[in-house]
């Protein structure tokens, strides 16, 4: 059964009940999926999953909340040969914030690429403008995502 580890990053608990709707909607797809909140790399790469979902808001002007930049900074500090494995990211934000939305999402999505990762299908942008059932919202691209998991 294919590993997917999920990690997410918060200010407000949002993008963390959006994870673990995650965790559990791909369960039920046939996918070993599990949601690591703040993780560190050494955990992580002990686990070595096949993949990687990234689930993270934005907060103040663009920043990553702490409870993922720590792992984000290990990451680039490290560089972890994760070229090939399959990435996707779901970006929580408010498109009021303009050039912001979702800012963070990127930042973690750009530095994941960059260390050869692959994505399997575009970010999903949830906007707190349009919703206000971000978990619920994301099932459509969970149910896309579950299936690129498991080809």
């Amino acid at each position: 059964m294919l590993e997917l580890a999920i990690v997410s990053g918060t200010a407000f608990g949002t993008a963390e009940e959006v994870a673990r709707h995650a965790e559990q909607f791909l369960r039920d797809a046939g996918i070993e999926a599990r949601h690591l909140p703040r993780i560190h790399l050494d955990e992580l790469l002990a686990l070595d999953p096949q993949a990687l979902l990234v689930v993270t808001s934005t907060t103040g002007m663009g920043e990553v909340p702490d409870s993922l930049q720590e792992l984000l900074d290990e990451i680039e500090g490290a560089q972890p040969d994760w070229r090939g494995r399959p990435l996707a990211v779901i970006g929580l934000g408010d498109s009021a914030y303009g050039e912001q939305f979702c800012a963070a999402a990127l930042q973690a999505h750009m530095l994941l690429l960059s260390l050869g990762m692959r994505d399997l299908q575009s970010q999903l942008q949830l906007d707190a403008s349009e919703t206000v059932t971000p978990a619920e919202d994301a099932e459509p691209w969970l149910a896309r995502l579950a299936g690129n998991l498991l080809r």
